[in-house]
């Protein structure tokens, strides 16, 4: 077992590890211990969820960390690709409260004409077909937090801006209604 928290820096403040990360064939990210120190060091104040890691890693009281992470031990699923992506469609990491949210709610009260809310309704009932009401709610949380951090996003692209329920989301800024755009070009 190896324990995290003998980081030595000179008075410059400069890492003695050198750091190289890796993933596994499903694109998730294995960290190392020094890995973690890198982490760390660069922003002491992250907060990190769920880290996996191939080595059994504890951190030491003198790192007087205000949050310790939760590391997992890394072992391979040893599943294909498809059937990982199966398995994981359905773990959105989001707060408990977009996960709750009424998602054809929200959109509905955005809405303030009479054109708008048949218009909403009819794509609401699309995305409801596709099971696709879990996206709206980590687009909406996905705004949400890019707002809150100043993170500019793109004005709209592609055929997602035929959309008036991700334009009301916050996801795009063009309205489709009055550039009269069919959600036919989005959702095909």
């Amino acid at each position: 077992m190896r324990r995290l928290g003998r980081i030595r820096l000179d008075m410059e403040r400069t890492l003695i590890y050198h750091v190289k990360m890796r993933t596994d064939t499903y694109g998730q990210l294995i960290l190392s211990e020094n890995d973690l120190c890198d982490l760390y060091l660069k922003d002491p104040e992250k907060t990190f969820n769920k880290i996996l890691s191939e080595e059994c890693i504890q951190f030491s009281d003198d790192l007087n960390l205000s949050i310790v992470p939760n590391i997992t031990l890394y072992t391979d699923p040893k599943l294909t690709v498809a059937e990982f992506d199966d398995r994981n469609q359905n773990n959105w990491h989001m707060p408990e409260r977009y996960k709750n949210m009424d998602i054809a709610e929200y959109v509905l009260a955005e809405c303030k004409t009479e054109s708008e809310l048949q218009r909403a309704g009819e794509e609401l009932l699309l995305f409801q077909e596709r099971d696709m009401f879990d996206l709206l709610k980590y687009l909406k949380y996905l705004v949400d937090t890019m707002r809150e951090n100043n993170i500019v996003w793109g004005v709209g692209r592609g055929s997602s801006v035929s959309s008036f329920v991700l334009y009301l989301i916050g996801i795009h800024k063009i309205n489709s209604l009055y550039y009269d755009l069919s959600i036919d070009e989005f959702l095909k």
